[in-house]
C-alpha cells in the first residue's frame, strides 16, 4: 500500500490512472469493521481503491469532541496494508484547508433538521471536505454507510446538484454481537456505558411508539436528542454520558 501525505504527489499520481474505475472510502480513521466492508466492496468493484483518513475539524461542532476523537493511525494502516488497499490519503489539515476554510459548501434545507438542528456548522464541515476529497480523488465510486443516514443522503443530493460524475453508494450499517452500529464512538464507552448502549439498536427495533422508546431511553438514563422516523426510516441520536451515538433502522 502507498501512503500518501502531499497532495501534490496525490494529483501526480491520479494521472496515471489512465481509464481504470477509482473506489474511494473516507473515513476519519479509527478503523473498524464497518470501514473494512466499504473497503472489500471497493475493491471488489474497481481496479484500484483508495482509503483516506482525515480527521476533519470543520465538521466538529465541539471542541471536546474532536480532542478526544480516537486517533490510531498505525493500527489503522496496519489494517488497510492488510487488506491489500492500493493508496492511503493522509493529509494534513493544511493541505486540505489552504483558504483556511473561507470557501464552504452548504445546503438550505436537508441540513437543518435532525443532525443539523442538534450540530450546527457539522454538515457544511462534512460536505465541504467530502467535495474536496471527490474532486482530488476523483472517484468512479465512492461508498459511505447508511449509519449515518442524513449524510448520505446529503453527499448524494450534492453530487446531483453539483453534476459529480462519482456513483456514491450507501452501505449497510455493520453491527456488533448485540446490534450496536459499529462506531468510533463507542471506543470512548466505558464497559458499563457499552453494556447500556446496547439498549439503543434494540428498541429501535422494537414494535413500540417513538414516545414509547423515547421515554425508556429515558428511564435506562440516555439523554434524547431525538427519536423520529423519516425517509422511511426511523432515526435515533442518543448520549450515554459524554459520548454521542447515532443509529437508523429501515422501516
Amino acid at each position: 500500500m502507498k501512503i500518501v501525505t502531499n497532495l501534490l504527489e496525490w494529483q501526480a499520481i491520479r494521472q496515471t490512472f489512465a481509464n481504470k474505475s477509482v473506489g474511494l472510502v473516507h473515513t476519519m480513521g479509527n478503523l473498524h469493521q464497518g470501514h473494512l466492508q466499504l473497503c472489500e466492496r471497493s475493491k471488489h468493484e474497481n481496479d484500484v481503491t483508495v482509503a483516506c483518513i482525515f480527521i476533519n475539524p470543520t465538521q466538529f461542532n465541539t471542541e471536546n469532541d474532536f480532542k478526544y476523537y480516537p486517533r490510531t493511525l498505525e493500527q489503522d494502516r496496519a489494517l488497510l496494508n492488510a487488506m491489500q488497499i492500493d493508496i492511503l490519503i493522509h493529509p494534513a489539515v493544511e493541505m486540505i484547508y489552504p483558504d483556511n476554510y473561507h470557501i464552504q459548501i452548504s445546503e438550505t434545507s436537508l441540513s437543518l433538521e435532525l443532525e443539523g438542528a442538534y450540530r450546527p456548522g457539522h454538515f457544511n464541515g462534512m460536505l465541504t471536505v467530502v467535495l474536496k476529497l471527490l474532486l482530488l480523488v476523483r472517484p468512479t465510486r465512492a461508498y459511505y454507510g447508511e449509519k449515518d443516514y442524513q449524510q448520505l443522503l446529503l453527499i448524494k443530493k450534492m453530487a446531483a446538484a453539483l453534476f459529480l460524475l462519482t456513483e456514491i453508494i450507501g452501505c449497510p450499517t455493520v453491527r456488533d454481537h448485540d446490534q450496536l452500529a459499529l462506531s468510533s464512538r463507542n471506543t470512548r464507552l466505558s464497559p458499563t456505558e457499552r453494556a447500556l448502549a446496547a439498549y439503543f439498536p434494540k428498541l429501535l427495533h422494537s414494535t413500540l411508539s417513538l414516545d414509547e422508546i423515547t421515554q425508556q431511553l429515558t428511564d435506562l438514563g440516555f439523554k434524547i436528542d431525538y427519536i423520529t422516523e423519516k425517509w422511511q426510516r426511523r432515526l435515533g441520536a442518543v448520549w450515554i454520558n459524554q459520548v454521542r451515538l447515532i443509529d437508523n433502522i429501515i422501516i
